[in-house]
C-alpha cells in the first residue's frame, strides 16, 4: 500500500479499532489460478499474537482455502470510513484556486499466514462472530437458538481459516495536507451533510488535525 508518512498510522489499537468496527474484510490470496479475493467477515483476536489473529470461515464449496493449504500467505484489505471531498469546502479556493477534488478514506491492511482448523475451533468462531455482530441489538439472535442437528448441518459447509497478522499497515488520508482553514471547511462541509457516513469522516478530520 502507498503509504505517505503524513497519511501513515501505526497506532495498534486505532488499526484494531477500525478492524472490529468494519469487520467485513477482503480476503486476498495467490492460488493454482492466480490472484482469488472474497469478502468475508472477520472476527479480530488481539490477544493470540503481538499483531493479533483473523477468524473467518468460507464455504468448503469456496476453492479458496484449498489455495490456502498450498499458498498460505494471505492479504486481508478492511476498508474504513470513507467520503468525497469538493474544493468547493477550501478557502484556498476562494484565495487563490489552485484546488482539486480528493478522496478522504481511512483502511487497514494485514499480511499473514492462514490455517485451516478444526471443527471445535470453527464451532467457536461461529459463536465469537455471531456475539460480536448481534451485541447491538435489542434482543440478540444466537447459534442455540437454531436446532442443533440443523447448525451441525450448516457447520459442515463451511471451512474455519486462522490468519497470524505478521504485518499491518493503516492509512489515515484525512486532509492532513490541507491547511487550519481548509480543514475546518472540510470539517464543515461534511457536517453540513448530515448523514452518517459525513458526520463520521468530519470527526476523524477533527482527530487527525496537526495544526
Amino acid at each position: 500500500m502507498y503509504e505517505p508518512p503524513l497519511h501513515r498510522n501505526e497506532n495498534l489499537p486505532e488499526l484494531h479499532a477500525l478492524i472490529r468496527e468494519r469487520v467485513f474484510g477482503l480476503l486476498i490470496s495467490n492460488g493454482a489460478e492466480g490472484l482469488v479475493a472474497n469478502s468475508v467477515p472477520f472476527v479480530l483476536d488481539s490477544a493470540a499474537s503481538r499483531l493479533g489473529a483473523l477468524k473467518v470461515h468460507v464455504a468448503r464449496a469456496n476453492s479458496q482455502w484449498r489455495d490456502l493449504e498450498a499458498s498460505p500467505d494471505v492479504l486481508v484489505v478492511f476498508q474504513g470510513r470513507d467520503h468525497y471531498i469538493t474544493p468547493s469546502w477550501y478557502e484556498t479556493k476562494r484565495e487563490t484556486g489552485k484546488v482539486v477534488p480528493t478522496w478522504n478514506y481511512t483502511m487497514v491492511q494485514a499480511k499473514g499466514r492462514a490455517k485451516i482448523m478444526d471443527d471445535a475451533w470453527l464451532a467457536r468462531q461461529i459463536e465469537e462472530l455471531t456475539q460480536a455482530l448481534e451485541q447491538r441489538r435489542e434482543k440478540p439472535w444466537a447459534v442455540g437458538d437454531a436446532p442443533a442437528d440443523f447448525i451441525a448441518m450448516q457447520r459442515r459447509a463451511i471451512v474455519g481459516i486462522e490468519i497470524e497478522i505478521v504485518d499491518i499497515r493503516g492509512k489515515w488520508k484525512t486532509s492532513q495536507n490541507r491547511n487550519v482553514a481548509d480543514r475546518a471547511g472540510v470539517i464543515s462541509g461534511l457536517d453540513a451533510l448530515g448523514d452518517e457516513e459525513s458526520r463520521a469522516m468530519a470527526e476523524i478530520v477533527r482527530q487527525t488535525s496537526r495544526d
